[in-house]
């Protein structure tokens, strides 16, 4: 089923119902988490008074746990052909963890187990909701279909910081920020339940297997990807240490400080369907190997104390450029039946690279200072890229 008329700067496209379904239940889920993601790294380090290595192996957990999990949620899905519901799973477990951050209070040790559970139900959706667009969308619209979804999730991520500083501001109690966050992660729950549609495949696979997932790396494009993929994932720094260093070098106020993301969620959210579509067009590959062009930058200008506002600009086009057209380059590779477990794959590759990237960065910051650290990610991106040139 497809809905027309869908209108972005006067083009108009037939975008899938399915994906617009996900697209908003990704907005109201981006609002819930965004609320959190903006105020955990100001009151993991500046409040809680960890230091950039202790948080960088928080941030770690972040990804570490979601990789131990994707594949196990991607076989899943794909087995019994239940996207929706293993998707679903996850969306609940994330929520459930918004209350688990008051239990944590002060106590760094909990605050890193309600993370990782969070991570966890994070891990166990991603996979199978990208499957659902993936196969939702035709072979040549991923592009145009992973940029409508995307844009819609980054209107969340807009919004999510707004709710925070709403919150802090009225009430000055990062507890009311949970709570409010909870409620807002279970609508994202209960439009998932209404409102998306699972997409088989094929009939229930009682005979996959999590080996011939594995055995998709034997497809010399997808395996390609997938090292692409995991080898940039290990010199990109997360987002929490790029507002951390902006805030350090620009002196923003504290209570300013969840409001930072909103600049890289704007530029995320205008440019994403564009990307997309250009991607489509000119190639996904390419596109998401030059978006981390724009990454170098944003290393190099948090080196030279560059105005806030243009950093955030570049770390927005880094994203648009490469989120979605990512899971858009990968998915027509795969076939439809291991299509959940094969962006699981790569997805877990992706996780494990971003979990040593933050102990990396954080041991850096910690031993060296930002500047060495952000230098040799930077070296890293472009090495990177060369080889990518080279060995294709």
């Amino acid at each position: 089923m497809y809905i027309s008329g869908f209108r972005y700067r006067g083009l108009t496209t037939a975008v899938p119902a399915n994906v617009l379904a996900l697209g908003v239940v990704s907005l109201v889920t981006d609002i819930s988490a965004e609320m959190v993601t903006a105020v955990l790294p100001y009151y993991a380090v500046l409040v809680l008074g960890l230091s950039p290595l202790a948080y960088g192996l928080l941030d770690g957990l972040y990804f570490g746990v979601t990789a131990l999990v994707r594949l196990a949620a991607g076989h899943a899905a794909d087995r019994w052909q239940r996207r929706k519901l293993v998707a679903g799973i996850g969306y609940g477990l994330s929520a459930a963890c918004k209350l688990g951050l008051l239990a944590a209070g002060n106590s760094v040790g909990l605050l890193g187990a309600v993370v990782a559970a969070d991570r966890t139900g994070k891990g166990l959706r991603t996979a199978p909701r990208d499957a659902l667009i993936s196969l939702s969308a035709t072979p040549e619209t991923q592009g145009q279909a992973f940029g409508v979804h995307r844009a819609m999730d980054t209107v969340g991520a807009f919004l999510g910081p707004l709710a925070a500083f709403a919150v802090l501001g009225a009430t000055g109690a990062y507890d009311a920020v949970f709570v409010v966050s909870f409620a807002i992660a279970v609508l994202g729950v209960v439009l998932l339940a209404l409102y998306v549609r699972e997409t088989p495949a094929l009939p229930a696979q009682q005979g996959v297997r999590l080996g011939p997932a594995l055995a998709l790396l034997r497809l010399p494009p997808f395996r390609r990807i997938c090292l692409t993929a995991a080898a940039l994932g290990l010199v990109t720094i997360s987002d929490p240490f790029v507002y951390l260093l902006l805030q350090k070098g620009t002196g923003i106020a504290p209570e300013h400080f969840p409001l930072l993301p909103l600049g890289t969620a704007a530029v995320y959210l205008l440019l994403a369907v564009p990307l997309g579509r250009l991607a489509d067009r000119w190639g996904r590959v390419p596109v998401f190997l030059l978006g981390h062009l724009a990454l170098v930058g944003v290393y190099a200008l948090l080196a030279t104390g560059a105005p806030y506002w243009l950093v955030l600009a570049l770390f927005g086009l880094f994203y648009a450029a490469t989120d979605g057209v990512l899971m858009a380059a990968a998915g027509p590779l795969l076939p439809a039946h291991l299509r959940t477990s094969g962006l699981a794959v790569l997805q877990t590759g992706q996780a494990v690279a971003r979990m040593l990237s933050s102990i990396l960065f954080g041991a850096a910051w910690t031993l060296a200072g930002p500047v060495p650290g952000l230098v040799a990610m930077g070296a890293g991106v472009v090495a990177c890229l060369a080889l990518w040139k080279v060995v294709r």
